[in-house]
């Protein structure tokens, strides 16, 4: 079978049976796609008389060489990471082929490129408070930005799973409520105190009966008939806020959940709780968090460390 049909149902396979969401389809199409023009300029083929004995040792190792050379739109060479997602595409396509009985390179043999520890987008306690206070809670646009940002900060909600809420997701009175994250899996969220006000208040002020629970708003104040907000929009709001506030380090929606994380740990939060009110798979995930909270070990030991040596 010729390597772009494997890599079709490939796909549908991560679609349909491991409840992959649309968008990591379509990531994972972009870099397989990417090895494939890669391997018909390598090999002088066409794609249709490319099989998956095409994908051995000695090709794997130049498509590597390769993209270690490559660049992005900006004329920079490719991110170790931007790199590694596309080994990591290539492992599991070779994954599924095994499972499939499909002669081709054991995905064991190919090693995964170490990546530097990711740069969190971070925010200090007191431009989070800025930003949280700045909407306008006079307008109905504003006490519906409100209720965004506290949502984030009390949930670490990805962008996308606040997209989906409906009112009738959210219980007010309990302060809490299930959302599905990525894989499908579900799990609890809670509101603070504060979350639960701002969306109270919000709601209403809601005139109508849709049911998305985050709307487009009108410059007349009315509900716009494509009625829930998309990520880019919710991106959109939550610059305009930093920007308002003087925040000049890069905000998008996904700091908040930056900062949700890192003020539970900081606050003596366990691991393995953040990374349950995340929806992390895997516990490594959470981690990258933990260096932050370490960085209060360094006036710890500033404080008590070689105290009977000072004189």
């Amino acid at each position: 079978m010729i390597l772009n049909q494997l890599i079709k149902d490939f796909l549908d396979y991560l679609e349909i049976e491991k409840n992959r969401s649309p968008k990591t389809r379509e990531n994972y199409a972009r870099y397989l796609k990417r090895f494939v023009f890669w391997l018909e300029n390598e090999t002088n083929k066409s794609a249709t008389s490319l099989d998956a004995s095409y994908i051995n040792n000695d090709n794997v190792r130049k498509y590597r060489l390769w993209l270690n050379r490559q660049k992005n739109s900006d004329d920079e060479i490719l991110k170790r990471n931007t790199q590694a997602y596309h080994i990591i595409a290539l492992r599991s396509f070779l994954k599924y082929l095994t499972r499939r009985d499909i002669k081709t390179l054991a995905a064991e043999k190919i090693e995964l490129p170490k990546i530097p520890s990711r740069e969190l987008d971070l925010i200090s306690i007191e431009e989070l408070n800025r930003l949280l206070s700045a909407p306008d809670t006079n307008t109905l646009p504003g006490k519906r930005d409100k209720a965004i940002l506290e949502t984030f900060f009390s949930t670490g909600l990805r962008v996308s799973e606040l997209c989906k809420l409906n009112r009738d997701n959210i219980n007010l009175k309990r302060g809490e409520f299930s959302v599905k994250g990525k894989g499908g899996k579900i799990r609890v969220v809670f509101l603070s105190e504060r979350a639960k006000k701002s969306i109270s208040t919000y709601l209403e002020k809601r005139l109508d009966i849709e049911e998305p629970l985050f709307v487009n708003i009108s410059r007349s104040k009315k509900i716009k008939e494509s009625l829930r907000l998309s990520p880019r929009s919710i991106e959109r709001i939550v610059k305009k806020y930093a920007l308002a506030t003087g925040i000049m380090k890069k905000m998008v929606p996904h700091t908040l959940r930056h900062a949700f994380a890192t003020d539970l740990l900081q606050n003596g939060a366990d691991l393995r709780s953040v990374q349950i009110m995340l929806g992390h798979a895997s516990i490594t995930t959470t981690q990258v968090y933990t260096h932050l909270t370490d960085k209060e070990l360094q006036q710890i030991h500033l404080t008590f460390h070689g105290k009977r040596l000072r004189k």
